[in-house]
């Protein structure tokens, strides 16, 4: 049951992802070549495509829009660990102080990645790259100072559904902050 509660959210992206695969003639008529040269300077190439992919503007987008669309899917991951952290789903004894605790920490790190990857979409519209990036960067160590919150009470375990979607949304902000890189400016 946890492990459907924290794979839910990302199954209609993940439908759409398949469904583009499989029928590339979904996507709408533009210049996939650039999300395929864009995608290439990332260290996360498929998930950059599939990401893309999936979304109907990204053909008619230029560089500065395609950082905007995975921006905008990294705030989508963080904005949906922040509701999952809040649902308490790993209390298992409503006793354990400790837990709760280092749950309430996680789940404000990623609230303020929500509002950190707000302020980078509103930078990269603005045209601020620098900013725009330094946002990314602080909504990425914001997940893993959730990491280091149970890190520092060893008797926690690091729950394997929110390390899922650490990794998740650390790798959207890499691919982001590579393509802001690659913004000629």
């Amino acid at each position: 049951m946890v492990f459907f509660s924290s794979f839910f959210p990302f199954l209609p992206l993940m439908i759409l992802t398949i469904s583009c695969i499989q029928n590339p003639n979904l996507l709408a008529n533009g210049d996939t070549s650039l999300i395929q040269k864009t995608c290439q300077t990332t260290k996360y190439y498929d998930l950059c495509i599939s990401s893309l992919q999936s979304d109907s503007t990204s053909p008619q987008a230029d560089t500065k829009g395609l950082a905007i669309i995975l921006a905008k899917l990294a705030l989508a991951n963080a904005t949906s660990t922040n509701s999952f952290l809040s649902s308490n789903v790993f209390v298992k004894n409503p006793n354990d102080t400790v837990m709760k605790e280092v749950l309430k920490q996680c789940e404000d790190r990623y609230s303020a990645a929500r509002m950190s990857l707000q302020n980078s979409i509103q930078d990269l519209e603005s045209e601020l790259y620098d900013y725009a990036y330094m946002h990314v960067m602080a909504a990425s160590d914001y997940a893993n100072s959730c990491r280091n919150a149970f890190k520092r009470n060893p008797n926690l375990v690091y729950p394997p559904e929110i390390d899922h979607r650490e990794k998740g949304l650390k790798q959207f902000c890499d691919v982001v902050m590579e393509i802001i890189d690659s913004i000629e400016y």
